[in-house]
């Protein structure tokens, strides 16, 4: 081990491996399929990257997002280690180029995401690829058991046969008894000739808490206040991360929003900010954190129940990776467990309704029963959805499970589209349009159709445009491209991305075989994972760690002493829920009476109006009950 301990002192200039490291990396070296489990923050790259820095040769490494590649692409070429990715944000051209350097240059380390490996070009290549070492990283994704799985993650065992002798080490921070079985046995580990690595999912310097708050605003606040430092807000929805992020800045929070829709350049300057702590919260989706390395997070604050205990864990991992105290905090209210268990529901469309959603895109793509096979057609899918009347979440779920029959291919940022932004003054349109009636009258339809784009990027619809305008796609292309020469606005195409990829030629939808074992299993295992997170935070007398740490299979772990069930923080909390869902059912049972006053419920629940106010709010979220004509309380029709 002396030589991965010189490499890891030149490259990274630590003086030691943290634990479990040294082990992982010898039984990589000795030929080994490995497998290592390490909690967010635990140094899951170093076991793979040192390795692949001894072996003479390519390591290959399969990674989920674009966004993770392009980070640890990033972190090696510093440390002066040539690494390449490849990935759907390139061109065909760019791909070619790529994998020539791998094959013919000194590139080390070659990421890629799992849907590239069955590509002609890669395997036209691979035999020219000098791969020494295949990485798995975000294993869990291999399993059906798994909270993110992928199917395409199930064919890198085909990869065997071409790579005789070739050792995998497979990594992931959240892994279930079940799931570590499932990755060795999809994986194909060698018997006999693999290891499993795990270290202890206790975090002993992180506080887990699930407050039970109505005015989650008010408590986050309070949250931010106590607890100086760097932290992550995590909610459930592109717009509420800007929502959440203004009302930050409104208190004088440097803050700023992250989700999957922004632009690769937007989101690593807003990840480099964060990390240079010139923007101290982070309001963002579970786009956010993966494969960062910002060791001084303090607060990880969830407004919003995740779907899983691995999601929740991973999320939460992220504070005090630096080895201080840090806190985790839920904040929860009734309605969440309602909106978690809807998300479940939405997440698995009928069959009916991805017949219909194939179908329309079929005639979207205007293709022909019996053609189409292999071919990339355009997709807009705020077009589709008007065209079609469609909702946007009935369409992604369904378009989500034509992809998972292979049926379609999706990219990851299918459902982006174009952005743009207004840069230049008021004034200086007004000059531009005076000139150029075309460019008058699509400034004007943007302005109109699309709030807030003088001050933020925006998500445009070309295809909406194009009609409202009676233009061609070459024609709008020369008007946008005007306006960018003219300093008037900043532009990102949707470019490759916007594409669907269709791997069988289009059937009668009547014609479409679903596989209903899988999507019946996958049903079952996602709605028992959520409510593993819904009795986390319904719980109120196990110590937190405790519950996590045995939920991926540790059966003895201490109590961490520090969480809100250790320290008895949650009871005066409980008691307030208890209150306020008692005085709820309550006004549900006056309502069956008829409509009430708000000074009548209060009344008869004999509780202050402005609590009173706070229950009926509560009530109308969960849509259970509505204010008529007469400004009175009645029960939801």
């Amino acid at each position: 081990m002396s030589d991965a301990l010189k490499i890891l002192q030149q490259h990274w200039s630590y003086d030691s491996f943290r634990p479990l490291q040294e082990d992982i990396i010898q039984s990589v070296l000795d030929g080994y399929d490995t497998l290592a489990l390490l909690p967010t923050g635990g140094g899951k790259s170093i076991c793979f990257q040192v390795p692949g820095l001894l072996f003479d040769g390519l390591c290959l490494v399969i990674s989920p997002l674009i966004a993770l590649m392009n980070d640890q692409v990033q972190q090696l070429t510093k440390r002066g280690i040539p690494a390449l990715a490849i990935h759907s944000a390139l061109s065909k051209h760019e791909i070619d180029i790529a994998l020539d350097k791998a094959a013919y240059s000194d590139v080390q380390f070659l990421y890629v995401s799992p849907e590239r490996l069955k590509t002609a070009m890669f395997l036209a290549r691979l035999e020219k690829l000098n791969i020494k070492l295949i990485a798995i990283d975000e294993a869990h994704c291999i399993s059906q058991w798994g909270y993110d799985f992928r199917p395409p993650y199930l064919e890198i065992g085909n990869l065997r046969p071409f790579l005789p002798g070739v050792p995998f080490i497979a990594l992931t921070a959240t892994a279930t008894t079940t799931v570590v079985q499932d990755i060795q046995e999809k994986l194909l580990f060698k018997p006999g000739a693999s290891n499993v690595f795990q270290k202890s999912f206790t975090r002993s310097n992180l506080s887990y808490s699930v407050l039970y708050e109505e005015d989650k605003k008010k408590s986050l606040l309070r949250i931010l206040k106590n607890v100086p430092g760097s932290g992550i807000i995590y909610v459930r929805s592109r717009k509420r991360t800007q929502q959440v992020a203004e009302i930050m800045q409104k208190e004088g929070i440097t803050a700023d929003f992250y989700h999957a829709g922004l632009n690769n350049d937007q989101r690593s300057k807003k990840q480099q900010d964060w990390i240079d702590n010139k923007i101290r919260i982070m309001v963002c989706t579970n786009a956010f954190g993966m494969g960062i390395d910002k060791p001084d997070v303090r607060s990880v604050v969830h407004l919003d129940l995740p779907e899983s205990p691995e999601e929740y864990f991973q999320e939460a991992g992220r504070a005090g990776r630096d080895g201080h105290k840090a806190y985790a905090v839920m904040l929860f209210s009734p309605a969440d467990q309602d909106d978690l268990e809807k998300r479940i529901l939405r997440s698995f469309p009928s069959i009916e309704k991805s017949r219909a959603v194939y179908d329309a895109l079929g005639s979207y793509a205007d293709l022909a029963t019996g053609s189409g096979e292999e071919t990339y057609t355009d997709f807009d899918l705020k077009d589709f959805c008007i065209k079609y009347s469609f909702r946007a979440t009935d369409v992604i779920p369904a378009m989500k499970l034509l992809q998972d029959n292979e049926y379609i291919s999706l990219n990851e940022g299918v459902f982006q589209g174009s952005q743009l932004m207004f840069i230049c003054s008021q004034q200086a349109l007004m000059q531009v349009q005076e000139k150029n009636q075309r460019i008058d009258q699509l400034s004007k339809l943007i302005l109109r159709s699309y709030e807030g784009c003088f001050d933020h990027y925006v998500k445009i619809s070309e295809s909406f445009i194009r009609k409202q305008l009676e233009v061609s796609k070459d024609q709008l292309k020369s008007l946008i491209t005007i306006m960018v020469q003219h300093g008037l606005i900043k532009y990102i195409p949707a470019g490759e991305s916007s594409n669907i990829l269709w791997l069988k030629a289009r059937l009668e939808a009547k014609n479409l075989i679903f596989d209903m074992e899988r999507y019946n299993f996958l049903k079952k295992t996602k709605e028992g994972k959520a409510n593993a997170m819904i009795a986390y935070v319904n719980q109120k007398q196990d110590c937190r760690s405790q519950f996590l740490v045995r939920y991926f299979g540790e059966r003895v772990a201490p109590k961490c002493g520090i969480c809100d069930v250790c320290t008895g923080r949650n009871e005066k909390q409980k008691l307030s829920v208890s209150k306020t869902i008692d005085a709820g059912q309550k006004m549900l049972y006056l309502l069956e009476e008829g409509p009430k006053t708000l000074e009548q419920l209060s009344a008869a629940a004999n509780l202050k109006q402005e609590k009173t106010l706070e229950v009926l709010r509560e009530l109308l979220d969960q849509h259970k009950i509505q204010l008529n004509q007469e400004e009175q309380f009645m029960l939801h029709q």
